[in-house]
């Protein structure tokens, strides 16, 4: 394996509608949720139908294309790149969440998932 990278690619259904953030530096983030099914017969032969949910983050020039595009429940395919993070809440546990950065988004028919 000559280059390690951090790709991830995933289609899947809006959860949400986009929460658009703008800060005073002048750059805005999109942030959505959208939920993958994955389909498979568990060890007993039932069929199962199952749902994650992921975190997206969106900056600057597509958050203009989140905005004016992206409604909950809308079939989408993206590309981007995990990031983990750690933070204190306000009891002062240590949190953790992973959220996946977007590169590339492309509405797509929902009988192509």
């Amino acid at each position: 394996m000559d280059r390690v990278r951090n790709n991830v690619r995933l289609t899947g259904y809006a959860a949400t509608d986009p929460v658009i953030v703008s800060f005073v530096t002048g750059k805005k983030m999109a942030r959505i949720s959208i939920g993958v099914h994955e389909f498979f017969k568990n060890g007993l032969g039932e069929a199962v139908d199952q749902t994650q949910w992921f975190n997206l983050i969106f900056w600057n020039q597509k958050v203009e294309l989140v905005e004016n595009i992206v409604k909950k429940g809308m079939a989408m395919q993206v590309e981007g790149k995990l990031s983990a993070q750690t933070y204190t809440d306000k009891n002062g546990d240590q949190r953790y969440t992973t959220e996946i950065i977007i590169h590339k988004l492309e509405v797509v028919d929902k009988y192509e998932l």
